[in-house]
């Protein structure tokens, strides 16, 4: 018996559970909105409206549940401000707006809050890209003596109205293409889990490369890749999904435009002698898609073929090659399509033509998902 049994008529005490710090990253609810006083009248001038609610009256007003009104602001990607007056009729609307498509049945409480976070997590991605490089750039002061915020807030209200004009216009049409594809699919469950081909395209050595090349230099190198495969795909079919600094991930709903685009990117990104080396795989198959991005197994596959293509090359699965070859863009065998030429120019008729080649390579085990035959893709000589 301890010391402290003893004090307590030896009788010991249950254990009591164990206590833990505050985490260091626990929001900080007495937090208040900045006061500088440009900081507020460049955000009156982007919000249109003047700071005049908390959160508290905010949802209120808006005739919502204060922690209705909490899941919705933190999902959108703002930070809790205790009950600081710093909230405008907008966001009372935009509440009001998002509860009212719940009361509605058009939206569950869930989804209403996935919408908050996938457009939070979108535009504050646009927004910060916009401050960094390009209103940066352009609030240089043009004159020696003056400031930056001289200068800051007459762009601001300059830019502000056609940038908002041309997000509404590109989300616009981001939302027909999207739509148009969904109502295309052929049964309900293909709505969500669709057959896509997923293509990762990745520069070889990139480690190396942060470790030799300057900040401003690497950031350079970033952006031209990331620009240069956002082109290509575009252009040529594809999606961009998203970007990973030395990583692309792009879908197609053919495998035939997700092959051109993979063999678009080594051909391009060859002839550019700043840049490292690339590496693609793809795969085809069912692919789950939630708030823009893909999951699953097709997606992990074609990860991992990237990992294992030699350089400047694509490495492809064979739900892919047979894809291809069922479309008539690759030959099933290049010995059967060399014998098929020959027998058509002895008769004089024109050959089969095809858009690609396809080379077996060596069964290997592929970690997670067991043994994969990789395809080598290239492009077949016209």
């Amino acid at each position: 018996m301890t010391a402290d049994d003893a004090n307590n008529g030896g009788t010991a005490q249950p254990a009591q559970p164990p206590t833990y710090p505050t985490p260091h990253h626990e929001v900080d609810h007495t937090a208040e909105p900045s006061h500088d006083p440009l900081a507020i009248r460049l955000e009156q001038l982007i919000l249109g409206a003047d700071r005049r609610y908390t959160p508290f009256q905010a949802a209120r007003t808006a005739g919502v549940s204060m922690e209705l009104a909490s899941r919705f602001w933190r999902a959108m990607g703002f930070a809790d401000i205790g009950q600081a007056k710093a909230l405008t009729e907008a966001d009372v609307l935009a509440l009001r707006r998002l509860a009212g498509l719940v009361e509605a049945g058009l939206l569950s409480e869930p989804m209403a809050v996935q919408v908050a976070r996938s457009t939070g997590q979108t535009t504050a991605r646009l927004a910060e890209w916009q401050i960094d490089s390009f209103l940066e750039g352009l609030t240089e002061p043009p004159e020696p003596g003056m400031t930056r915020t001289e200068v800051t807030y007459p762009l601001v209200e300059l830019l502000l109205p056609e940038l908002e004009e041309f997000l509404i216009y590109v989300w616009r049409r981001q939302l027909a293409a999207a739509t148009g594809r969904v109502v295309q699919a052929a049964d309900d469950e293909e709505m969500v889990d669709r057959r896509l081909a997923v293509g990762f395209a990745d520069l070889v050595g990139f480690t190396r490369l942060t470790r030799r090349l300057e900040e401003e230099e690497l950031g350079e190198l970033v952006e031209a890749f990331e620009t240069t495969c956002a082109d290509l795909v575009a252009a040529h079919g594809g999606r961009l999904i998203k970007t990973l600094g030395d990583e692309v991930l792009y879908a197609a709903d053919d495998a035939g435009t997700a092959a051109e685009i993979a063999l678009r990117l080594i051909e391009t990104l060859s002839h550019d002698e700043t840049m490292p080396a690339l590496r693609v795989g793809i795969a085809f198959g069912t692919v789950t898609t939630r708030m823009g991005d893909v999951f699953g197994t097709t997606v992990n596959l074609a990860s991992r073929l990237t990992s294992i293509a030699p350089k400047d090359a694509v490495l492809v699965d064979g739900a892919l090659a047979e894809e291809l070859t069922r479309t008539g863009e690759a030959p099933a065998s290049e010995a059967e399509a060399a014998e098929e030429a020959a027998r058509a120019e002895k008769e004089g008729r024109q050959a089969a033509t095809y858009r690609f080649a396809l080379q077996p390579m060596w069964q290997r085990p592929v970690r997670g998902l067991g043994v994969v035959e990789p395809w080598l893709l290239s492009r077949r000589p016209t």
